[in-house]
């Protein structure tokens, strides 16, 4: 072989190390691309399955399903039964939390259980040991409802007068007890001297159901407070976010809940609050005058006004010291996700519709023509 030809081998040989080299340095960016890709989504579709685990089954879905747990059954084998009668959604995640909350002392026996239950309402009625068993009673309170009307519905399915049911939930030594078992919810803003009842605003309108024909006072209030407390997690991430903190959402959400009618867009009125306290402008909200005089009326009068009171926002700037009634979930809900809107103005028709306005003269006009005029 020449030395040209023995060359040129050389140079084809060093050409083929160095395409082998390039095709590996290819071959393990791409394993290395790939990998990393099924990783993070190993990590992602983890989480995501996990946190809808932890959900109900279906929200919506209350028909009562018998499940029997036999004496002796373990977690896993409470877990499995869950799962087999579509109870929760995932045996193994159950299993974990329970292990997590340190949760014990499940009781046998035949349970009615629904799709809509949390994994602590599970929880909670395993560890009761409440089996087949029909509510003695159940009691509705509704949205929109001072303590003062909660203490009455209370009064009418219970052995309490409205007078002891204010002076529990107003003692001080309740408050202090609700603020050691929920302490994310009931806080020192409660404690404020201007407000007229503590825990005004956190009994939450629903319907309880009791197994005992005379529970305790305590076990009743706790129970509403619960139920807020649980609702007020739901937005605890939104909450950090807007750095506010629980007692301001739940008043905001207390004068949305008192000014909506049937047919209004809270989250609008949302924004007339927000846009005012913005720019600095009092509320003006009729029902905070009406909850400082302790009365209901169809229309509040120019007199009415004058009152001196930190509830009253005709004459206070910003929120009141305290929430002035429960709200719902839609109230909530506009609390957070106000509308993006100009307004400032709102008025109530006789019908129920509300009007909106951007300035004071077409407000003034608006109450010439629907409230004026009637």
């Amino acid at each position: 072989m020449s030395e040209v030809d023995s060359k040129k081998e050389m140079m084809e040989k060093l050409l083929q190390k160095q395409q082998e080299a390039k095709t590996i340095r290819k071959i393990v960016l791409t394993t290395f691309i790939v990998l990393v890709v099924l990783f993070t989504g190993i990590i992602g579709g983890g989480y995501i399955y996990i946190k809808s685990a932890l959900q109900p089954v279906d929200p919506d879905q209350t028909d009562p399903i018998e499940v029997t747990i036999p004496i002796g059954s373990s977690v896993s084998s409470i877990a499995s039964i869950l799962e087999d009668h579509n109870i929760i959604k995932d045996e193994k995640v159950f299993k974990y939390y329970v292990k997590f909350k340190n949760e014990s002392g499940f009781q046998a026996g035949d349970y009615m259980l629904n799709k809509a239950m949390t994994f602590d309402e599970i929880i909670a009625s395993l560890k009761s040991g409440k089996v087949v068993q029909e509510p003695v009673f159940k009691m509705t309170i509704p949205e929109g409802k001072q303590l003062v009307e909660i203490a009455a519905i209370i009064a009418e399915q219970t052995p309490y007068s409205e007078e002891e049911i204010l002076t529990r939930v107003s003692s001080k030594e309740f408050i202090e007890k609700m603020k050691g078992i929920y302490p994310d919810t009931i806080t020192d803003d409660v404690l404020n001297d201007e407000i007229k009842y503590p825990l005004e605003g956190y009994l939450y309108p629903a319907t309880y159901s009791f197994y005992e024909e005379e529970p305790e006072l305590d076990a009743v209030l706790e129970t509403m407070i619960k139920k807020t407390d649980e609702v007020v997690q739901e937005y605890q991430e939104e909450l950090v976010n807007q750095n506010m903190s629980t007692h301001e959402f739940l008043t905001m959400a207390s004068l949305i809940e008192e000014e909506a009618t049937e047919k209004v867009d809270r989250e609008k009125i949302a924004s007339v609050f927000y846009n005012r306290i913005e720019r600095g402008m009092k509320l003006q909200t009729d029902p905070t005058v009406l909850y400082a005089h302790g009365e209901h009326k169809e229309r509040v009068l120019y007199k009415d006004l004058e009152i001196d009171s930190p509830y009253n926002t005709y004459k206070v700037t910003g929120l009141p010291p305290g929430p002035i009634a429960n709200a719902g979930k839609m109230s909530l809900d506009a609390a957070l996700k106000p509308a993006d809107t100009d307004f400032l103005y709102f008025l109530a028709k006789p019908d129920g519709e509300v009007v909106f306005n951007n300035t004071l003269k077409e407000h003034n006009e608006d109450k010439a023509k629907y409230i004026t005029s009637q």
